[in-house]
């Protein structure tokens, strides 16, 4: 595994040659860690991590991978150390998850080359990580959402880069499913040390499994820092123009937030026997 860089932005703004959505943005994702992209939807987190994958220029600002400009590198040396999952990457119909994976593979070898032994154990791997050698033999158009998910992962894997972005990996997946995807995310940080960096709707998932976030709104970043830092009630009524309550499980120590009926201004974190319900999703 390619030693894992951190990807950092300055004075980044981001958006279309007409429009900026967001700007002064400053962020670094960091080797080991999980880093969560959140904010009210068209706030421009997509967007955000399309400019830090290199896909799509920045209007203003620098985003560097290690010591290099973003923009220095050729699109095979970047792919060699960062690795980008769309949102809804197209199913390739009658291709088995294994070939997929092999893919991934690309900026290592090239078009032409065979694979080689170290293509095989990178693909065999990243089957394995992602808990998708089960399914290798299987059509990926034949897989369920989470089992489809599995071999996209494994895929961008198998370039062992040393950064890993991911649009809204859990959209369209059941509970269980996302909660299996967010596992794999977490164990590609904290045992392989890849700085990983995501976008989610799901802001109790968010404060469940980030190490650090970046909550976005109105054009800029309303907070960054860990999730105690950011997912407060006065940032989230903020960029969401919502009361939440902010609860803390007893039992893990994470936070999960849930609507105030009452609509009440109180910015401290409760106690969990106080709330009963379920995570509070923003999509």
């Amino acid at each position: 595994m390619v030693a894992a860089p951190t990807l950092s932005a300055a004075g980044l703004a981001v958006g279309y040659p007409q429009r900026c959505v967001l700007s002064d943005v400053g962020l670094g994702l960091a080797p080991g860690t999980v880093t969560v992209l959140v904010g009210p939807n068209g706030c421009g987190k997509s967007t955000l991590l399309r400019t830090l994958a290199g896909l799509q220029p920045a209007l203003a600002g620098t985003v560097r991978l290690g010591a290099d400009d973003l923009t220095a590198l050729s699109r095979r040396e970047l792919a060699r150390r960062l690795a980008f999952l769309p949102q809804s990457p197209l199913v390739p119909a009658g291709v088995a998850v294994q070939d997929l994976v092999r893919h991934g593979r690309y900026a290592h070898r090239g078009a032409l080359r065979r694979h080689t032994a170290d293509d095989r154990a990178a693909v065999d791997w990243a089957l394995s990580v992602t808990h998708a050698d089960e399914l290798a033999d299987r059509r990926i158009d034949e897989l369920s959402g989470g089992e489809r998910q599995r071999a996209w992962l494994a895929t961008v894997l198998a370039q062992q880069a040393g950064v890993l972005l991911l649009d809204e990996p859990t959209t369209y997946l059941d509970l269980r499913h996302q909660l299996e995807v967010l596992e794999v995310v977490r164990g590609l940080a904290r045992d392989h040390g890849i700085a990983c960096g995501l976008v989610l709707h799901d802001l109790g998932q968010a404060a469940g499994y980030a190490d650090h976030a970046v909550l976005a709104a109105d054009g800029g970043v309303v907070a960054a820092g860990t999730p105690d830092e950011v997912f407060t009630a006065g940032h989230i009524r903020r960029a969401f123009e919502l009361d939440v309550a902010v609860v803390r499980d007893p039992a893990s120590g994470h936070l999960a937030l849930f609507p105030r009926l009452d609509r009440g201004t109180a910015d401290a974190t409760v106690p969990a026997e106080a709330v009963a319900g379920s995570a509070f999703d923003t999509d």
